[in-house]
Order: C-alpha cells, then structure tokens, then sequence
C-alpha cells in the first residue's frame, strides 16, 4: 500500500481486506485519525485492524471516551465525538497518552485538530451510498 491510498470499498469483507492491508504499516508508536460522518465505518475500519493485531473485543468508546486494549500491542482508542471542550480531553490526561508506547486511533480527530500530533496516518470515510465508501489513507509527518 502507497500513501496517500484511495479506494472505494462495497461491503465490510472489502473494508477488512483493506484494514489488514493497513495494519501492515502500524508500528509500537502511530496515531490513526479517522473522519467521517456517522455510519461511514470508522469504529468498524478500527475494529478490523485491530483483529489483525490479535484484538477482538474492540468496542466504540462513546460515551467512555477513550479504551485501552491489550496484548502484544497496546491500542488507544478515542472517540471525540462527545467531547465540546478541549479542556476536557486535558482533564482526563490526553497529552499522556502520546508518551506510550502504543497505537492511537482517534475518531473525529477533526474536531479538535490543534491539539494532535502532526506525524498520523489520516483516514478519511465519505459515503457514496448506503453500501459503498470511499476511504482515502494519508501519511503525514
């Protein structure tokens, strides 16, 4: 897989080929953005990955706003999309985070773009219609 990578995928057996095709690229240290509207595959993508990774009970955080999942690898997973304030991702320790050794996957990272790192992959899912996207992977940094 070359960066940036589009494609369109059409079903999740798609969606997971190209999530085991990414995790090839992910390391002891990566954060992974991922936008997109609701329904478009974020935690699905990330759950795919992370069953690559030998992770299976992958579950959205929501209303946790960050999991933490384990086993040879170390996953942080956010989801901003209930968060209103950027102080509040500083009250429960955010910065911290970034000092593990880990792979970070953050849902809505373009919420609150400021405060994250500039070396990411970023993933982008757009809906073509209710059973196709189009996902685009970009390194940055």
């Amino acid at each position: 897989m070359d960066f940036p990578h589009q494609c369109i995928v059409s079903s999740e057996e798609e969606t997971k080929i190209l999530a085991r095709e990414f995790a090839k690229h992910l390391t002891g240290r990566n954060i992974v953005l991922l936008n997109g509207e609701l329904g478009t595959g974020k935690t699905f993508f990330i759950k795919a990955v992370c069953n690559c990774l030998g992770i299976d009970s992958v579950s959205s955080p929501s209303f946790a706003i960050v999991n933490e999942y384990r086993n040879n690898n170390k996953i942080i997973h956010f989801d901003f999309y209930r968060i209103e304030r950027e102080a509040e991702l500083y009250d429960i320790g955010f910065e911290e985070y970034f000092t593990e050794d880990a792979i970070i996957f953050i849902e809505w990272a373009n919420m609150f773009p400021e405060i994250l790192p500039k070396q990411n992959f970023r993933i982008d899912f757009n809906f073509i219609n209710n059973f196709s996207r189009n996902i685009t992977i970009q390194r940055n940094g």
